[in-house]
């Protein structure tokens, strides 16, 4: 890395200075405005799981009311997880399951907003996970072969950059 222009701040990589020292972002200077992140992801069991959360029998209880709440506090508490995020104020966290019969999965969509300098892609990708990953612990006796996957940003709006949708 001796010529600057290989460096990875250079190369549009922010969490890096132009020594490639990592860093926290400093968004003391940007504006704030409302910002809106979707994320997604699924978590695959065979039929007689998901028919397990469907009917409310697994005998630790309301499955994905408690999912819910871990995806909420997930996305309260990305900061102290993720090493360089911002801690944010959120406005607003919106976690949605669904019940998927023909993929035998449950999938799950996290919206987070907040009024600040930065994207809350961060939260709403960490609400996913940990939504899903609450799934898992919650019925994991009836089945320990389960895979989480597609976990991805849907779209963010708010900011410099804008809008974006996944395509």
């Amino acid at each position: 890395m001796n010529d600057p222009t290989d460096s990875p701040a250079a190369s549009g990589l922010t969490h890096f200075d132009a020594q490639g020292q990592a860093h926290m972002v400093d968004v003391g200077a940007k504006a704030e405005t409302r910002r809106v992140a979707r994320a997604s992801g699924s978590i695959r069991m065979q039929p007689a799981t998901l028919a397990a959360i469907a009917a409310g029998s697994a005998k630790k209880g309301d499955v994905l009311g408690i999912a819910r709440i871990a995806a909420i506090q997930a996305a309260k508490r990305t900061s102290e997880l993720v090493p360089l995020c911002h801690p944010l104020p959120l406005t607003h966290v919106q976690v949605e399951f669904t019940l998927d019969a023909a993929a035998s999965a449950v999938h799950c969509t996290v919206q987070a907003e907040t009024l600040g300098r930065t994207g809350v892609e961060m939260e709403a990708l960490t609400a996913v996970q940990v939504g899903l990953l609450t799934v898992y612990d919650m019925v994991k006796a009836i089945d320990r072969g389960m895979v989480i996957d597609t976990i991805r940003v849907l779209e963010k709006h708010g900011g410099k950059s804008g809008s974006w949708t996944a395509p």
